[in-house]
């Protein structure tokens, strides 16, 4: 036999004893990473089912800041989670990462859908579009949304005032006025908050006023409300501005409310209704001088409100004889001219236990209109709002044309404006809302753009 040499590379035997080792390796990491071994298991199926609540409510208001990265981030975090992760993720964490993707892309499929539909702009849209109040943060959009007789207004925020001057938003203004004039529609109606004090969302661009509340103490209130009206007024109009969402009428609480948002301590004009109505009235005089109109705001009133109607449904328990006091400002001054009237979202309880004011039959057409024979516009607050939002945008913008309301706002968040117009149009073809109470409605929108000079 021909005696065979093993030949070994230099250094094979170090190399065999860092094999053995490395073969140790992996038992001592497993003994390191069992005790959390349970937690990982329950990290894998926990974040892909908290991705669920942001996939079912895709481009909900509290998400708007996020809305460019939303779709994108919803389907990419499940896409590479399924690819990478496949083969050690559990099958739970697999099924909801695949739940998580198909929602996504079933809600944006769907926005889509209902955003074109409205675009399409059919009679139903129109008929029911020009009802809506809309904020804006896209120009073109709002310009086409102008052109083609969908929406009735818009609303100023200050995003719109953002590193312009105060040319260039009259400008745009204007623009928007004339395409309606092309169109042979009617004017826009142009909506802002700028009561004074801490809500003042068009300034630094117009002046800066202190709240109304500052005049209560005054020698002559009234005369100094007409005033700050006309100072105000002044500067609105020069922009374009002909609706002011102000003046505030709730009373003030004792205890600073609860309401914490909306903040009607710091906003109301007094706790004692006949000088909160002398001072409103005569602030909505001095707006009037200069075409623009205010709005008695917010209906059956905040004062008593416990909870923040911005994030969650609020009720009002106590009934209309306990309310008097309450309502006392938005009765006196309910035909005054140049008054509108803003719906809150909360539920007075006596008269409707099952909806907020703002979409309410009983509150919109059986008391302000029959019972109090109020004839002027009804403006619902933002559907944006917690308060209303989560019962589906589109159902309550139906349910409140139905119910009476003039126009419905549509602000904080723009875009939700296509899912609140195809839902009232759904409501329009059900014939849940009835056109001829449309008509109506027509008739007091004609005649806040004839009445005020």
């Amino acid at each position: 036999m021909i005696a065979t040499r093993v030949l070994r590379r230099p250094g094979a035997a170090r190399l065999s004893t860092f094999r053995q080792g490395a073969v140790r390796l992996p038992a001592a990491r497993v003994g390191i990473a069992a005790p959390l071994q349970p937690l990982a298991t329950f990290a894998a199926i926990a974040l892909p089912a908290l991705l669920l609540l942001p996939a079912w409510h895709l481009k909900h208001p509290l998400l708007y800041g996020l809305r460019h990265l939303e779709t994108p981030m919803l389907i990419a975090l499940p896409v590479f989670a399924l690819l990478r992760g496949r083969r050690v993720l559990p099958a739970v964490s697999l099924a909801l990462l695949l739940a998580v993707l198909l929602l996504t892309v079933w809600r944006e499929i769907d926005y889509r859908l209902q955003r074109d539909a409205v675009l399409a702009a059919s009679p139903a849209m129109q008929a029911v579009g020009q009802h809506f109040i809309v904020g804006y943060s896209d120009f073109d959009e709002i310009r086409q949304l102008t052109a083609s007789g969908l929406i009735g207004g818009i609303y100023l925020a200050k995003r719109n005032l953002r590193g312009r001057s105060f040319e260039q938003v009259a400008g745009e203004i204007a623009e928007l006025q004339a395409i309606r004039r092309r169109a042979e529609l009617p004017p826009l109606i142009v909506a802002a908050d700028q009561e004074g004090g801490a809500v003042s969302h068009l300034s630094p661009l117009l002046e800066a006023l202190p709240p109304l509340s500052t005049l209560a103490d005054r020698k002559d209130p009234a005369g100094a409300a007409r005033a700050y009206g006309q100072r105000q007024g002044r500067q609105l109009a020069a922009l374009g501005v002909n609706l002011n969402f102000g003046p505030v009428v709730d009373l003030r609480p004792a205890r600073g409310g609860e309401d914490r948002l909306s903040n009607i301590a710091a906003r109301a004009i007094a706790s004692e209704p006949g000088r909160v109505a002398e001072i409103a009235g005569a602030y909505l005089d001095g707006l009037n001088d200069h075409g623009v109109r205010g709005t008695l705001k917010h209906f059956p009133g905040l004062g008593r409100v416990r909870g923040d109607t911005h994030l969650r449904p609020a009720r009002l328990t106590a009934g209309p004889g306990e309310l008097a006091a309450d309502w006392q400002p938005f009765r006196q001054l309910a035909n005054h001219p140049g008054a509108a009237i803003m719906l809150g979202h909360v539920t007075l309880t006596a008269l409707d236990p099952e909806r907020a004011a703002s979409h309410s039959p009983a509150i919109i057409d059986g008391l302000l209109r029959e019972h109090w024979g109020y004839d002027g516009l009804l403006v619902t607050d933002d559907l944006n709002m917690g308060a209303v939002y989560n019962l589906g945008i589109g159902r309550v913008a139906g349910e409140a044309l139905a119910a009476g309301a003039d126009f419905v706002l549509v602000s904080y968040d723009p875009r939700q404006v296509y899912r609140a117009i195809f839902g009232a149009a759904q409501a329009l073809e059900r014939h849940e809302i009835a056109p001829a109470t449309l008509t109506e409605r027509q008739r007091r929108i004609a005649g806040f753009h004839t009445t005020i000079p």
